[in-house]
C-alpha cells in the first residue's frame, strides 16, 4: 500500500477584537438553521492562547510553509462566497467576536470532518475541534487518581482550615460542604449507585465504589471466594492410573523401619553428653550488662580537636545534626502552628512532660524575631550546676520498694473471721434499712420499706413474730436493749419511737420486760410538775393502738422530727436518737425509767448524723458532716474534737476499749482514729467503688471490724488493740464479702455483730438479710 501523505494544516494567529465584548444578535438570527451550533463548543482563555500560539505548524526543515498550500485553507476560500450573507450574524467564543460560518452539508461521497470552521474578528478562518475521547491504554490506569498532595499529613490538622490540602498546581482543595440533617435523611433514602456512606480520607469527599468492587465486597460477605469462576471443587485428578505398570515409580520416603543406627555417632553424643555432665561443656550465657561496661576499654572521642578539611575518603566528618524541621521556622505553615487549646495544654503542663521545649510561633519577617526568652534562666541554671556540683561520688542506694512496705502477717493466721454466707433471711419487701442482734445471739430484728417488724432465728433463718407498726413510714433503725435481764425492741418509724417486747421468750422473761416499760407510767404520775415548767413537752410518751399493743407494741414516745440513728448507753436505761431534719432537737436522750426526753444541746455546728455513749465512761460522742465531737456528761464541757477529714460522714463505733474509733464516709474512706494519739486520722483505707454506709466493731472480744457500701460488698478487718502506749494498732484487710445486689444505686445499709462468735449479719438494698459465718 502507497503511504498516504500527512495533511497539515496551516493556520493564522487570531487575535481579540477589544470591540466584541458582548454577544450582538440580530433580529435575523432565525435564519440560522436548527442544531447549526451543534458541535461547536466553548473554550477558556488558556486554551484560546494554546491555540492561537500553536497554530503555526512547522515543516520537517525547520520552515513555516504558506498559507496556500493548505488543503483546508483552499477548501475554505471555496466557501467564502456562500458564507458572505451571514457575516451578520456572529456570536461570541471565548470572549471574543466570531462570525459562524454556514458549512454546507457533504455528499455522501466525502468523508465526513471533525471540525467546524468560523471565521474571527479578522475575517479570518478558524477551526474548532471537538473533545477527544482518549483511547483505554494505559497500563497504570487502574491506580487511583492522586488529587490531594499533602502527604501522609493526616486530615485532622485541616479542621481549622476551610480547606484540606494542595493539587498539585499549589491550589487550595476546598473542603466539601455538608449537608443538614434533612439533606442527610434524603440521602440516606435514595442511596445512589456506588455509595458506601464513608468519606474518603485523602479528598474529603463521600466513597463511591465501582460494580466490581460492590461485587468482590459482597461476596467475601458471604463467605465466597472474591475471584469471579473460582471452583471450589474442582474434578478429580488421577495421579495414578488404575493399569497395573511393570516398574511403578514411588517418591515415598524411606521408612523408619530401614534405619541403622551409627555406632560412631553414638559413640560422639556420648562424649558430648559426658562434658555436659562433668561441667567441661558450659551452655551459652548471653552477658551481662556489667561485663558491657568494662573500665579497662579505652574509647577515644576522634572529633574532638577536628579541624577543617578537604573532602577526601579517608576522612571521616562527624555526624551533624538533623537540620530543623517546618515548626521551627520564624514563619511555618499554618497547619503547624498551634491554635489556643494546644497553647493552654502546653502552658498548663509540667516542663518534663511537654513534648516540646518551645511553641512555633508565626513571625512575617525575620527581623521581627524577638530575643530567646529563656536564655537568662538557661545560663543561670548552667551556673548553679557548676557551683553545686559535688566534688565527690555518691553511690546510689538500691533499696527493695517492698521492704519498706511494713510486714503483715497472713490472713490464715488471723483467724477466726468470717467468710461465707451461711443463712439468708428472706421476707420484706423493700430496702431492709437495719437490723441487731439481740445480746443473747439467739434473734434477729430487722426492719424496712414495707413499714414491718420481723425476729428471726439466727442460725435457721426461721421467722418467729412479726408486726406492721405504719403503712406510711419506712423503719429507720431497729436496736436490741443491753442486758439480759429484759428482751425489749425499739424501733424508730418517721416521728415516732416505739418499744416492743415481741412474745418469744419465757412468760417470767416477759412479765419483767413489760414492769420495766410501764415503770415510767408511775414515775410520770407522782411527779406532774417535771413537764409543767415547759410550755411544749419534748417528747409525748403514750400507749400506742390497741392492735399494736396485742401484738407487743408497749409504749410510743413521739418527737417533733424523723428518727434516723438509735443508740442505747450499756446499763440500758438511757438511749439517744439523732433526728437529722430536726434543728434544735436533732439530739434527744431518752430515759427509759421515767418516760423523760431531754436535748443536752440548744445549737449544733453542723448537721447531726449519728451519736455513740462511750463504752466505760461517761463521754457522749456526737458525729456532724465533718467532725465529731465528744463531751463530758458529768462535767457537762467539750473534750476534743476530731477532725476526720471525710467530705461528708455516714456512721462511726467506738472500739470496746474506749480509745480508738473509726469513722465511714460517703466518699468512700474508712478512717481510724487514735483518740490517745491525735484527732486526726491513723489509717485511711480505701477498699470501695461506693459510699460506705455503716461500720461497726466486734464487741465480744475478737479483733474484728468491718464496713457495708453502696457496692453490694463487706470489707472484714483483723484491728488488733493493744494497752501499751508504745504499741499502734494492727490494721490487715482478711475478707471481702460478696452476696447483695446493687439496687437502685443502693448496696448493703446495715450490719452487726454477733455478741460472742465472729458472726456477722447484713441488710441489703434487695430485701434479704444475710448470715456471714
Amino acid at each position: 500500500m502507497a503511504l498516504q501523505k500527512p495533511n497539515r494544516k496551516r493556520k493564522a494567529i487570531t487575535k481579540d477584537s477589544p470591540e466584541a465584548d458582548e454577544v450582538v444578535l440580530s433580529d435575523g438570527g432565525g435564519d440560522l438553521e436548527p442544531g447549526f451550533l451543534d458541535g461547536v463548543l466553548s473554550q477558556s482563555e488558556d486554551e484560546e492562547s494554546d491555540e492561537s500560539t500553536s497554530d503555526f505548524s512547522e515543516d520537517d526543515d525547520g520552515s513555516f510553509g504558506s498559507l496556500e498550500d493548505c488543503e483546508d485553507y483552499q477548501t475554505s476560500n471555496k466557501l467564502l462566497s456562500h458564507l458572505e450573507d451571514r457575516r451578520g450574524d456572529s456570536s461570541k467564543i471565548n470572549g471574543s467576536s466570531i462570525s459562524v460560518l454556514d458549512i454546507p452539508e457533504p455528499n455522501e461521497d466525502e468523508t465526513q470532518t471533525n471540525h467546524v470552521i468560523v471565521e474571527d474578528a479578522n475575517g479570518n478562518p478558524r477551526y474548532i475541534y471537538g473533545q477527544i475521547d482518549p483511547v483505554y491504554a494505559s497500563d497504570d490506569s487502574d491506580a487511583p487518581e492522586t488529587t490531594n498532595t499533602i502527604g501522609n499529613i493526616p486530615l485532622s490538622f485541616y479542621d481549622s482550615y476551610p480547606h484540606i490540602g494542595y493539587d498539585i498546581n499549589g491550589k487550595k482543595i476546598t473542603r466539601p460542604a455538608k449537608g443538614e440533617a434533612l439533606d442527610t435523611l434524603l440521602d440516606s433514602i435514595d442511596i445512589p449507585k456506588g455509595w458506601t456512606g464513608l468519606t474518603d480520607p485523602n479528598t474529603g469527599k463521600p466513597l463511591e465504589l465501582s460494580g466490581e468492587e460492590m461485587d468482590v465486597l459482597k461476596r467475601i460477605q458471604m463467605n465466597e471466594v472474591p475471584e469471579e469462576g473460582y471452583d471450589p471443587y474442582p474434578a478429580t485428578v488421577e495421579y495414578f492410573s488404575g493399569k497395573t505398570e511393570t516398574m511403578p515409580l514411588s517418591a515415598a520416603p524411606e521408612p523408619k523401619r530401614r534405619f541403622v543406627p551409627s555406632k560412631h555417632e553414638a559413640k560422639r553424643v556420648m562424649k558430648i553428653v559426658r562434658a555436659i555432665r562433668e561441667g567441661r561443656i558450659m551452655p551459652y550465657k548471653p552477658p551481662s550488662e556489667e561485663n558491657e561496661e568494662d573500665l579497662d576499654v579505652k574509647r577515644y572521642d576522634i572529633w574532638a580537636n577536628e579541624a577543617p578539611r578537604p573532602d577526601h575518603p579517608m576522612n571521616v566528618p562527624a555526624p551533624k545534626l538533623p537540620p530543623p524541621g517546618y515548626d521551627e521556622s520564624y514563619h511555618p505553615p499554618p497547619e503547624y502552628l498551634p491554635d489556643l487549646a494546644e497553647k493552654k495544654a502546653w502552658e498548663e503542663a509540667d516542663e518534663e512532660d511537654r513534648e516540646k521545649e518551645y511553641l512555633p510561633a508565626d513571625h512575617s519577617s525575620l527581623r521581627k524575631v524577638p530575643g530567646y526568652d529563656r536564655f537568662i534562666k538557661e545560663k543561670f541554671e548552667r551556673c548553679l550546676d557548676l557551683y553545686l556540683a559535688p566534688r565527690i561520688r555518691r553511690s546510689k542506694l538500691n533499696i527493695d520498694p517492698e521492704s519498706l512496705l511494713p510486714k503483715l502477717p497472713s490472713p490464715e493466721e488471723l483467724r477466726p473471721f468470717p467468710t461465707t454466707c451461711a443463712t439468708i433471711f428472706r421476707g420484706h419487701e423493700g430496702r431492709v434499712r437495719s437490723l441487731a442482734v439481740d445480746p443473747s445471739g439467739v434473734w434477729l430484728a430487722s426492719g424496712g420499706d414495707d413499714g414491718s417488724i420481723r425476729v428471726w432465728d439466727l442460725l435457721t433463718g426461721r421467722q418467729l413474730w412479726q408486726v406492721k407498726i405504719s403503712s406510711d413510714e419506712a423503719i429507720n433503725a431497729v436496736r436490741w436493749r443491753p442486758g439480759a435481764d429484759a428482751v425489749i425492741l425499739s424501733v424508730a418509724a418517721g416521728e415516732e419511737l416505739y418499744f416492743i417486747v415481741p412474745p418469744i421468750t419465757s412468760p417470767e422473761l416477759e412479765s419483767h420486760s413489760r414492769s420495766i416499760l410501764d415503770a415510767g407510767f408511775g414515775y410520770a404520775t407522782s411527779n406532774p410538775s417535771s413537764d409543767s415548767t415547759k410550755n411544749t413537752p419534748v417528747a409525748q410518751w403514750t400507749r400506742p393502738a390497741a392492735h399494736l399493743s396485742d401484738s407487743g407494741v408497749l409504749l410510743k414516745a413521739h418527737l417533733r422530727s424523723t428518727i434516723k440513728v438509735i443508740s442505747w448507753h450499756r446499763r440500758g436505761d438511757y438511749l439517744a436518737t439523732v433526728s437529722p431534719s430536726g434543728q434544735t432537737s436533732a439530739i434527744a436522750i431518752h430515759t427509759l425509767s421515767k418516760h423523760l426526753t431531754q436535748q443536752p444541746f440548744r445549737r449544733l455546728k453542723g448537721l447531726p448524723q449519728s451519736a455513740q455513749f462511750h463504752p466505760s465512761k461517761p463521754i457522749f460522742f456526737v458525729a456532724t458532716q465533718r467532725t465529731i465531737r465528744s463531751y463530758d456528761l458529768s462535767k457537762q464541757e467539750l473534750l476534743k474534737i476530731i477532725q476526720p477529714g471525710a467530705r461528708w460522714i455516714s456512721s462511726f463505733d467506738v472500739h470496746p476499749l474506749g480509745d480508738n474509733l473509726i469513722v465511714g464516709s460517703y466518699d468512700k474512706r474508712l478512717l481510724w482514729h487514735d483518740l490517745d494519739l491525735s484527732v486526726r486520722p491513723y489509717k485511711t483505707l480505701r477498699y470501695h467503688k461506693k459510699a460506705i454506709r455503716q461500720v461497726g466493731f466486734h464487741a465480744g472480744g475478737l479483733p474484728l471490724f468491718a464496713d457495708a457500701s453502696d457496692d453490694g460488698s463487706l470489707q472484714v478487718f483483723h484491728g488488733k488493740v493493744v494497752g501499751d502506749m508504745m504499741e499502734n494498732a494492727t490494721i490487715v484487710p482478711v475478707k471481702v464479702l460478696r452476696g447483695h445486689k446493687v439496687v437502685k444505686d443502693l448496696g448493703v445499709l446495715d450490719l452487726d455483730w454477733h455478741p460472742r462468735e465472729p458472726w456477722m449479719v447484713s441488710a441489703g438494698a434487695d430485701g434479704t438479710c444475710r448470715l456471714w459465718m
